[in-house]
């Protein structure tokens, strides 16, 4: 699949489109994915937090102890 040929086939689709609510359901469909991107940004970085907040509260353990955990499995 080659992007760029499908980006330019999709501009040149928009140039000819009169139809208001075609128009706006791409407007929707761009801003949702703006949205989800930002949404998908807050958990990652709220996750760090939260991960940074067990590491400084001692809550962890280290490689060493969860690979001698692991062989009594």
């Amino acid at each position: 699949m080659d992007i760029r040929a499908d980006i330019k086939w999709i501009q040149s689709e928009l140039n000819s489109v009169q139809d208001p609510a075609l128009i706006e359901i791409f407007v929707r469909l761009l801003k949702y994915r703006d949205s989800i991107n930002e949404s998908q940004l807050d958990v990652y970085n709220r996750e760090l937090d939260e991960a940074n907040a067990r590491i400084e509260a001692g809550k962890y353990i280290s490689q060493e102890d969860l690979e001698k955990e692991a062989t009594q499995w």
